[in-house]
């Protein structure tokens, strides 16, 4: 039996965040009955189960090898730090980690999948029709050269992780949205451009279609506030084809990946390897850190 999975999330603002991610957790255990001792997750900034609290549950069960994945979008030191803490909470475990989803070539496949389905929809707000149209609207077709995307990231006071998301949108354009008028990057907080502003840009540029196209894992009030903007905006220029792709969320895809990165740890870190974090100054640092915060906000990172 292989040692226990243990996905780490950064935050879960919202019960509908916490309740999707719960159910991904879900999924890896099925897809991983009989192969994995265990398949566990636990976030370390806002939601529950919290990751100390999942650590300390695996522990208490038995297990001092765990594999570790940060269920995140973008690399920050906060996984590394919260890993370390386990770490110096429980002296007997090992954690063999593994890399993060950052700019995965299977997540952006992943993502052009949201964007296919977007394409092929039917707009969630169009003109109303006037005179003898009968309540129809007559558009004339979209080349894609006329449809453009806004890449939504969450907006950080760090500029290193929105610059992050600035390189997976470029990514993005050039090995999945070749032929289209241009992927725009925004970000719903903390850091220009809006997303309202972000689809004014590709308007300006001559789009005729624009699909807002979130960098999120999962569902919750993030999504939420990225979508209210795009349709008060959208109200607004109803000449404009504005459509919404969902998120990647809770799928067999993902699954395929996190396995993937799962199977790729143990392969590369022997038994008993002790883990080093990146940052060579984390260690004399990990105990400033804040702790894990128990209450909900708003959106899943």
């Amino acid at each position: 039996m292989k040692p226990p999975l243990l996905l780490i999330g950064h935050g879960a603002h919202d019960d509908t965040g916490a309740a999707e991610f719960g159910r991904f957790v879900h999924r890896l255990r099925c897809r991983l009955d009989g192969v994995a001792a265990d398949v566990s997750g636990g976030f370390i900034a806002r939601g529950r189960p919290t990751l100390s609290d999942s650590v300390a549950s695996l522990v208490a069960r038995g297990h001092h090898r765990l594999v570790t994945l940060p269920l995140t979008l973008c690399d920050t030191g906060d996984v590394d730090a919260a890993v370390l803490r386990a770490q110096l909470a429980h002296p007997t475990l090992t954690c063999d980690q593994g890399r993060s989803l950052a700019a995965s070539p299977r997540v952006l496949a992943l993502m052009a999948e949201r964007l296919a389905d977007a394409l092929a929809e039917m707009p969630r707000l169009a003109a109303v029709a006037t005179g003898e149209d009968h309540g129809e609207v007559t558009r004339e077709p979209v080349s894609p050269a006329e449809t453009a995307v806004v890449l939504v990231g969450h907006g950080s006071a760090d500029t290193r992780e929105n610059a992050e998301v600035h390189r997976v949108s470029r990514l993005f354009w050039e090995t999945h949205a070749a032929d289209l008028l241009t992927v725009e990057t925004a970000y719903v907080s903390d850091a220009p451009p809006s997303v309202a502003q972000g689809i004014e840009r590709c308007r300006r540029l001559g789009a005729r279609r624009v699909v807002v196209l979130p960098y999120l894992l999962f569902a919750g009030g993030v999504l939420e506030r990225i979508w209210a903007e795009a349709l008060a905006y959208a109200a607004g220029h109803t000449d404009l084809d504005v459509r919404f792709a969902e998120v990647i969320g809770d799928c067999e895809g993902l699954a395929d990946v996190i396995i993937e990165r799962y199977e790729e740890t143990l392969a590369t870190e022997p038994a008993g390897t002790e883990w080093i974090p990146r940052d060579a100054g984390l260690l004399a640092e990990v105990h400033q850190l804040p702790r894990e915060e128990p209450t909900l906000a708003e959106g899943l990172v």
